[in-house]
């Protein structure tokens, strides 16, 4: 007899363990030679060590499984104890799996074309109004990238455009002051990795959310680094930001030019740097429109009603 601890590494262990541990009991029950008990993310294995070496195959097999799809079904453990194959390969277009075990892919022409731009580009601008993806398909892009190791690290950033003076009113730490600005990348990034794995990635600083304040000085290597709400940067932050690329790099700066909260007087970081690297060779520019808007259908009228409300404003001046 002996025993074994067996950690369910990077995944939901909710998920491992089914609804009302109906998957352990399943697994308990194809092994009735072991005794089993699990507690948090590890399972406690005790028994024949023949039968034990095919459990601990086993587990990692399922364990991967739901590392990819973040979901696990009866029939997937039954195929993998039975030594079967089971439904393990990617659908074509499928960047990667939400929490709920949703294929996250683009819905759209343009999506699809963002995807394409940030595999042949180091550095992509996703242009459109909102409810379009931008910042969704570009978190998993990232979360994808770092699942299969071919970048260290996510860096997420965006400005606080009404911070300034206001900052100071609001409760709390430096820390607590900014998360409401960075709360929508929180939002997308817990939609595709699970809570307990997505802090213990943001204390190690695998996965990093900061105000654009704090990029300067730094140089971004081995990450997948995304700019959002990048049509509020000024020209100077925008060129501080480019500029921290370092090398195994991948930038994507997202943006919608109808909800710039600049002053009058102060030029978009993003107009221009769009003017200025429009044709520089490595970066990729796509814009997404109104028909790319996957959010509820109010939200394409509403923005349809205020871009004839804009177009009225500027014909009358």
């Amino acid at each position: 007899m002996i025993e074994k601890h067996l950690v369910l590494e990077d995944i939901d262990p909710v998920v491992f363990y089914g609804v009302g541990n109906g998957h352990l009991q399943m697994i308990r029950s194809l092994y009735p030679k072991l005794r089993i008990v699990a507690r948090d993310n590890v399972i406690r294995v005790l028994g024949d060590e023949e039968q034990m070496a095919a459990f601990e195959e086993n587990v990692e097999k399922m364990r991967r499984h739901v590392l990819r799809f973040n979901s696990l079904k009866e029939e997937d453990i039954l195929d993998i104890i039975k030594g079967k194959r089971t439904n393990d390969e990617v659908p074509e277009g499928v960047v990667c799996y939400s929490m709920s075990g949703r294929p996250i892919k683009a819905r759209s022409k343009n999506q699809q074309r963002l995807i394409e731009a940030y595999e042949q580009n180091d550095m992509v601008f996703a242009v459109g109004p909102a409810g379009t993806g931008k910042t969704y398909l570009s978190i998993a892009l990232a979360v994808k990238a770092l699942k299969e190791k071919t970048a260290k690290k996510i860096i997420l950033s965006r400005p606080a455009v009404e911070a300034g003076e206001k900052l100071g009113f609001l409760p709390g730490d430096m820390k607590d002051k900014i998360d409401p600005y960075l709360q929508p990348l929180y939002d997308a990034l817990e939609d595709m990795l699970p809570q307990v794995k997505l802090q213990d990635l943001m204390e190690k600083h695998v996965i990093q959310i900061a105000p654009l304040a704090f990029m300067r000085g730094r140089t971004l290597s081995d990450a997948v680094v995304i700019l959002d709400e990048a049509q509020n940067t000024t020209p100077a932050q925008i060129r501080m930001f480019l500029t921290r690329m370092g090398w195994n790099t991948k930038m994507i700066i997202t943006g919608d030019m109808t909800q710039i909260d600049l002053p009058h007087s102060q030029k978009s970081g993003l107009i221009e740097a769009l003017h200025i690297l429009n044709k520089v060779e490595g970066i990729g520019v796509v814009n997404l429109d109104r028909s790319d808007i996957v959010r509820h259908k109010l939200v394409t009228r509403i923005v349809n009603a205020y871009e004839e409300y804009d177009k009225e404003m500027k014909s009358e001046k």
